[in-house]
């Protein structure tokens, strides 16, 4: 019997509940947070099966800690871990979205011979709390560990502990982590908020303001929703990095303003080249695949219920597609669809499917 303490059952803190329970009924989850009604109704909905009523004497007696709070909390956390008398196969993990700052953190208790594992699963909802919480939530979802100096053992047995989250393991370093986390999410997010804001003074004494955004305004600002205490969380976390990926935008802005005010057309040019080309770049068709993802590439025709097609094939097989994607479709110009499969049986079987349907597979990744 394995007794897990989650501290902080937020939507991702009960979703590993959830999930814990899904892998191993015996597990027992011993859960803690701030919120008292968030406790009840986990204990009554049955994705807990303890209340903690004290943090620390809860964890002496676990085997394995999930922090699942804010990153400041999770750093204080890992301070008072230090000083108790942890069982000493004990796995003490988390889910914060910025790692050097928690690795630091986890070294006193690491140097006293405690594992600590660094996680943060790459996955959320536009709804948020222990109500959220759902157990196929990180499904597909790309999940960092950060070992630092666990053992090869001991992040297989995190792993295991939480296979029923069914997600897509990545192994980086602390720096490695935050600096992909700080420029393809962090920076956007801070990107997108203030153009939110630039956009509302300038349009403030607009009739029509806000109310025509559309298209790609909206699309590009739309991160700008999420919630501003986790983010403030985040960004004071994660501030140095940040403070210098910000510094490079707003170069790049002045750069592309200088050129704008003095129209020198050579550099304007050049600035959405440069971006047409590295955008166009973008995804496996150019890069290569991630790992643990198996691509098929068709050309599907320009026709009504093309698509449809393709999808309704593998739904009758069983098949499930962890995304698909059309490349490129233009009228009377057969589109490139991707398609991508979770392992490398279900691509097989796809590609065996459609090619008997008269589908021509261009590739596989």
């Amino acid at each position: 019997m394995t007794r897990v303490l989650i501290k902080g059952l937020g939507l991702i803190g009960s979703s590993l509940a959830l999930a814990v329970k899904q892998a191993d009924s015996t597990a027992v989850i011993i859960g803690q947070d701030i919120d008292d009604a968030s406790l009840s109704y986990a204990c009554q909905q049955g994705i807990i099966d303890e209340i903690s009523q004290d943090f620390t004497t809860s964890a002496e007696q676990a085997d394995v800690i999930i922090l699942a709070g804010p990153v400041s909390v999770i750093t204080a956390d890992l301070n008072l871990l230090a000083t108790c008398s942890l069982q000493p196969h004990v796995i003490v993990t988390d889910v914060g979205s910025t790692k050097q700052t928690i690795l630091e953190a986890a070294r006193p208790l690491q140097q006293s011979g405690i594992t600590f594992v660094g996680g943060h699963p790459m996955a959320g909802s536009h709804k948020s709390g222990v109500t959220a919480g759902r157990a196929d939530l990180f499904e597909n979802a790309f999940y960092f560990l950060v070992p630092g100096l666990a053992s090869p053992t001991a992040v297989s047995q995190l792993q295991d502990l939480l296979r029923a989250t069914r997600v897509k393991w990545l192994t980086v370093t602390p720096k490695q982590h935050d600096r992909i986390v700080g420029q393809l999410s962090h920076l956007p997010h801070v990107v997108a908020a203030a153009l939110v804001n630039q956009t509302k003074v300038a349009l403030d004494d607009s009739p029509l303001g806000l109310r025509l955004a559309a298209g790609g305004f909206k699309s590009i600002t739309r991160i700008a929703s999420s919630d501003p205490t986790i983010w403030t969380a985040i960004l004071t976390g994660n501030a140095e990095l940040i403070t210098s990926q910000l510094q490079d935008y707003i170069d790049e802005l002045i750069h592309i303003q200088h050129a704008i005010s003095v129209q020198d057309q050579v550099t304007i040019n050049q600035f959405f080249t440069t971006a047409k080309v590295t955008r166009d770049h973008l995804g496996p068709d150019q890069l290569g695949s991630l790992p643990n993802f198996f691509d098929l590439f068709l050309n599907v025709p320009d026709q009504v219920g093309a698509l449809a097609d393709v999808t309704q094939r593998l739904a009758a097989a069983n098949l499930s597609l962890v995304n698909i994607h059309i490349l490129e479709i233009r009228e009377e110009i057969d589109g490139v669809l991707q398609l991508t499969f979770g392992d490398a049986a279900a691509q097989e079987q796809a590609a065996t499917l459609l090619q008997t349907a008269g589908y021509q597979i261009v590739r596989r990744n």
